[in-house]
């Protein structure tokens, strides 16, 4: 497994903090700031897709 290099952290209005990253093969990963050892892993085109499905509010409760 390649390393991954994490952005710097986005965090909510609430405490919640997220990170995204990626690593040389192009996969692109997101975790709570803090646990980045326990990440989700997906291509880069769905992560966005389920931001974009976030911020229009279809599942903010994730947030």
């Amino acid at each position: 497994m390649s390393d991954i290099v994490w952005e710097d952290p986005f965090c909510a209005a609430g405490n919640n903090c997220f990170r995204f990253g990626t690593d040389a093969e192009g996969n692109a990963y997101i975790a709570v700031q803090g646990r980045e050892n326990h990440y989700l892993t997906d291509t880069a085109e769905a992560l966005r897709t389920l931001i974009r499905e976030i911020k229009a509010g279809k599942a903010d409760h994730l947030l």
